[in-house]
This record gives C-alpha cells, sequence and structure tokens, in this order.
C-alpha cells in the first residue's frame, strides 16, 4: 500500500521502518522539512516529503504528532489521498506538554474526536498506547504465545478493518475497543495504556477503565 506518515518521532519513525521493511510505499514528513528526514529515508527506502504532500495516494495516513500540534497541521492535509483513505491518530493528550485543551477538558470529547475535529476527516485510535520500541522487538506470528494485543477504535468499519488488518500484518493481534466515542477507554492512564498483553487481556482492561480522567491527566 501507499502509506503517509506525518510525525516522525518514536512512533513515527519505527512505523515507517516496520512498513517499509514490509514492502510499503511510505511517505513521511515532520514539522522541520523533508531535509531533515535524509537519515531515516536513507535507512528505510521511504520518502521524505513536506506535511502537504504526505498524503497523495496514500490508502492508509498516520498522523502521529503531538495534540498540540493538530491545529497547525496545514489546510489540505488528505488533499489528493485516495477516497476510502483511513487515518490513524496515534496522539495522547499531556496537558503538562499540551497546555489545556478545552474541547476535551471541558466539552468532554475523547482525545481522538478533537484529532478528527481539527484534522476534518474521520480517525481510527491506535498505537497511542504502544511503546514505540514495541513496534521493533515485539512483533510476532499469528498464534504465538508472546503475541501482544492492541485496541483498536473508530466509527468507520471499513477504515478500522484496514487498519487492524495493517497490525496484524506488522505483527500484533488487534481488539475493536468500539466507536471514537468510546477510545477514552484506551486514553493515558487507562488500564490498557501501556498494556503488553494479548487479547483476553487487552479486552479486560478495556473493560475496567473509567471515564473520569486521572488527575495527573487534567489539566
Amino acid at each position: 500500500m501507499k502509506i503517509g506518515i506525518i510525525g516522525a518521532g518514536n512512533i513515527g519513525g519505527n512505523l515507517t521502518r516496520r512498513l517499509t521493511a514490509l514492502g510499503h510505499h511510505v511517505s513521511v514528513a515532520n514539522s522541520r522539512g523533508p531535509q531533515t528526514l535524509t537519515a531515516l529515508a536513507e535507512e528505510t527506502g521511504a520518502t521524505p516529503v513536506p506535511a502537504e504532500e504526505a498524503a497523495r495516494g496514500a490508502e492508509v495516513v498516520v498522523v502521529t504528532v503531538p495534540v498540540k500540534a493538530l491545529p497547525d497541521l496545514p489546510s489540505g492535509l488528505l488533499d489528493g489521498a485516495a477516497d476510502d483513505v483511513a487515518v490513524i491518530d496515534t496522539g495522547n493528550y499531556y496537558p503538562q506538554r499540551d497546555g489545556r485543551i478545552a474541547a476535551i477538558e471541558d466539552e468532554g470529547l475523547t482525545e481522538s474526536r478533537y484529532a478528527e475535529r481539527e484534522i476534518g476527516h474521520p480517525v481510527i485510535k491506535a498505537f497511542n498506547g504502544t511503546y514505540a520500541q514495541d513496534l521493533l522487538e515485539r512483533s510476532h506470528p499469528a498464534g504465538h504465545p508472546d503475541r501482544m494485543a492492541l485496541p483498536v477504535a473508530g466509527d468507520d468499519a471499513a477504515a478500522k478493518s484496514k487498519v487492524r488488518d495493517l497490525i496484524e500484518e506488522l505483527g500484533f493481534d488487534t481488539v475493536d475497543a468500539g466507536g471514537l466515542d468510546d477510545s477514552w477507554r484506551q486514553q493515558p492512564g487507562t488500564p490498557v495504556y501501556g498494556l503488553r498483553a494479548g487479547v483476553d487481556a487487552v479486552t479486560k482492561a478495556l473493560g475496567e477503565a473509567s471515564p473520569e480522567r486521572p488527575a495527573d491527566f487534567r489539566g
């Protein structure tokens, strides 16, 4: 597939490494410009591009930037993407880093519902509670006893299916975490956040989540 990755930090960089290794055509962008991505491009074969061009022709776009940076993404970010593009939001709201965001704190939007509003396109929430290094080191074939499961939330069934298939190709099981309004179950401070476990434990952890945002994650 043609995949665009917007954000080349720990998650974005390691997804670039894994997805190119699987044979996908990856365009990667960051806020500082493609000239700063030369080393990653040489390592992986990915194509460094301006953020405005990352989604062109893409069937999947991964937005992996700090929540505070979402309003600064270029308008028309998804112009030229495939009609059925699946947009993955990996972000987490950390008030200490992002500042207080009223839409999340006061309106009660889930973090990915806020991301959807800022991006202007439906999103699928995935990878937000995954350690970046695990993308490189904890991939296992289907049926392996140590295979981890990742929660995936979103409203678009077709897009969610595409994202789950991609995650399974990366070497992880998936658990359907419900719609985007249910994605608080995998936000920071919940039992599933950062959990390295299989399907049963991840499913249990999602069910044990509280909708009340922990004090450490309130601004």
